[in-house]
């Protein structure tokens, strides 16, 4: 029970010390591109009502997951074959450091050119910064697969499908996962950044418009629902984690303790 709440005190912390930080800088600021902390939280239930979460947020919210689940099925099949033959491989890696090294927000431009400035466009841009820290987290996973338990599985018959399902993928698991997490950060920020242009709802598109009209609190609103957002994408993550990685974080614990 004490362990509980040692860990409970140690994660609140932190987030407690940088609240109370700004409260207390931002006290009595005249400042109206630096509005006090008190000021923004009494403008946000104003700003953030149920009807703007549903026309707002809830359209984010969409386009970051079908952008995000696609580069992960996109990154986790490719990185399979890739990482599983040495010849594919080798003809792949110039261009995917050649691709890798290319910034996604540059290539919303040309994204709007064969996609519109509709959803598609945004997924795409979302899912273009998304797949590659999954797709070169995979291949890193496969080509580390234990050499022992690729070769008893051979002995024993177990090849195609049944190999990749029982011995290829839950040992890249948790360098998989790896990269899911990288990537669900950049594709927060894709999101936002694809939302600012021509855009005529979502997370992005208000915050800017906030600023061009000059309604500061109401943009720093947005700019907090933006990381509570991030914070409860991150809870729900490391819940799914847990749960399908148990297996490798029960044998972390077991070697610690031995």
């Amino acid at each position: 029970m004490l362990r509980v709440l040692a860990r409970i005190l140690f994660v609140i912390a932190v987030p407690a010390l940088l609240v109370t930080g700004w409260w207390l800088a931002s006290d009595g600021s005249t400042d109206i591109y630096w509005p006090p902390l008190r000021t923004i939280l009494k403008t946000f239930p104003d700003v953030w009502t149920g009807e703007r979460l549903r026309a707002d947020v809830l359209p984010s919210v969409t386009r970051l997951l079908a952008g995000y689940l696609s580069a992960a099925v996109v990154g986790v099949a490719l990185g399979t074959v890739i990482g599983s033959y040495r010849r594919v491989r080798a003809v792949c890696e110039p261009v995917l450091e050649f691709l890798r090294a290319v910034p996604p927000p540059v290539l919303i431009p040309v994204i709007m050119l064969f996609a519109g400035i509709g959803d598609t466009m945004k997924i795409a841009v979302i899912a273009s910064g998304c797949v590659w820290p999954i797709l070169l987290n995979t291949v890193e996973g496969v080509r580390a697969v234990d050499s022992v338990m690729a070769e008893t599985a051979r002995s024993y018959g177990i090849t195609g499908v049944a190999r990749l399902r029982t011995v290829v993928l839950p040992s890249a698991s948790p360098q998989i996962f790896a990269g899911l997490r990288q990537a669900l950060s950049i594709g927060i920020i894709l999101m936002v950044i694809s939302e600012m242009f021509a855009a005529s709802n979502g997370l992005g598109f208000t915050i800017v418009q906030f600023q061009r009209g000059f309604a500061i609190p109401d943009m720093w609103t947005g700019i907090l629902v933006l990381g509570l957002l991030g914070f409860l994408l991150s809870v729900v993550f490391q819940l799914v984690e847990r749960r399908v990685l148990g297996w490798y974080h029960g044998l972390r614990s077991t070697r610690r303790s031995s």
